[in-house]
């Protein structure tokens, strides 16, 4: 069993030709929901790898909460531990697509009062994983309460820091895995990457999208490069990276094959729109491994 530990949102997204000036209105070309939030996008990348999956977070009692609890047992991972909060809306992300590229304001709702005290709740559930998944789309302290209970009992964590501003440094020794892109690991780390690597072997994966990814094995610098695909919509494709690296690292893989599995399935979850849509299957990633041997 995996945990996931994050935020549940719903993807609001207008296309357009035009973006309005203040004031203005136009007309958009479509309008689509998407299923999203980094933690139920992970949940998901690792549940359509046939990995059991847990979900441990918080969405509002609204309808949006409604569709994505709905959604989430559909796809077979447990939700039993996603708090409905009260009076609180489901987390939304408001997203602007125009000439290829987006604007975005995310509102999170009820993934901003899922507490240390859910955390506790769930501690039971934390402990019995095999390895446990989390981002930063929910609150710092919360974070680091799941953090702490995992390296008590030595769970294994892949930690995602994203979004980059909710990192907080002593992050970097509760964390088993630690997997910024390029531009979050110099945020934490400073310009030098291949310094930061050196600092963290075996526990620093930096992704760098269809380039694939690197780490520093204890000797040296190990480059694990993409596969080739034709991009529909890169959206989730960082988080169904991360899913599929914790499938892989909880089936005993070393880093660099889980690297590889990762790069696969991402490479595969970009060639159709939305977050979750285009995450892959099992089946689907070793087709796609099996014609790059």
């Amino acid at each position: 069993m995996i945990t996931v530990i994050g935020s549940i949102n719903m993807d609001l997204v207008v296309e357009t030709d035009y973006v309005p000036e203040k004031g203005e209105t136009t007309l958009g070309n479509t309008f689509s929901t998407f299923f999203g939030g980094k933690g139920a996008n992970q949940v998901v990348s690792i549940a359509r790898l046939g990995k059991e999956a847990r979900m441990i977070g918080a969405c509002g009692t609204d309808q949006y909460g409604e569709m994505a609890l709905a959604s989430l047992q559909q796809e077979n991972v447990k939700t039993d531990h996603v708090f409905a909060i009260p009076d609180e809306t489901t987390g939304i992300a408001s997203i602007i697509v125009s000439e290829a590229d987006n604007r975005i304001i995310v509102v999170p709702g009820a993934n901003n009062r899922l507490t240390p005290g859910h955390i506790e709740q769930v501690k039971q559930e934390i402990i019995g994983s095999e390895l446990v998944v989390i981002q930063l789309e929910i609150p710092t302290e919360t974070v680091h309460t799941a953090l702490e209970i995992c390296q008590e009992h030595q769970i294994p964590v892949v930690l995602n820091p994203a979004p980059v501003d909710h990192f907080k440094q002593e992050f970097i020794d509760l964390a088993t895995y630690l997997t910024p892109n390029e531009s979050e690991c110099r945020h934490i780390f400073g310009d030098d990457i291949e310094q930061a690597l050196e600092q963290y072997p075996n526990k620093l994966i930096v992704t760098l999208g269809d380039k694939g990814a690197r780490f520093y094995d204890g000797e040296q610098h190990q480059f694990i490069r993409g596969f080739q695909t034709t991009p529909v919509d890169t959206t989730g494709a960082g988080d169904t990276f991360n899913g599929s690296f914790a499938v892989a690292i909880a089936e005993g893989k070393r880093i660099e094959e889980a690297i590889k599995f990762a790069n696969a399935s991402a490479s595969l979850s970009v060639e159709k729109k939305g977050a979750q849509n285009g995450m892959p299957s099992l089946e689907s990633v070793w087709e796609r491994l099996s014609l790059e041997q």
